[in-house]
């Protein structure tokens, strides 16, 4: 699999508004954002997409969400935001290597998107 941006960030070789970091994740603000606050929580461990994580992956998926939460916490929006996952490219998944959406601070409706 070639390189993909994300892997890039997380090697520091392209900048990045990083507001969270530990061992095993690495929180961004989106170049790009649908909202004020628009961040990508992504694995340092390359998945490129959820169809692909495999069992092993369990805890790492589930320190994602927790990641989650705390930035939310941080950033004061853990009342109201939404976590988008996007799978392929049918799902407008641009960038192969897993990322979660964590967008907030606008009007959300239902059905999403």
């Amino acid at each position: 699999m070639s390189e993909t941006i994300f892997q890039k960030i997380i090697d520091k070789e392209l900048p990045a508004d990083i507001l969270y970091e530990d061992d095993i994740s690495l929180v961004f603000r989106d170049i790009n954002p649908v909202a004020p606050t628009h961040l990508l929580i992504i694995p340092k461990k390359k998945i490129s997409m959820i169809s692909n994580a495999e069992e092993e992956d369990q805890k790492l998926l589930g320190h994602l969400l927790l990641v989650a939460g705390k930035v939310a916490r941080k950033l004061g929006v853990q009342d109201a935001f939404r976590l988008v996952v996007n799978n392929g490219s049918g799902a407008q998944q641009t960038v192969f290597h897993l990322h979660i959406h964590l967008i907030a601070e606008r009007e959300f409706s239902w059905p999403p998107g």
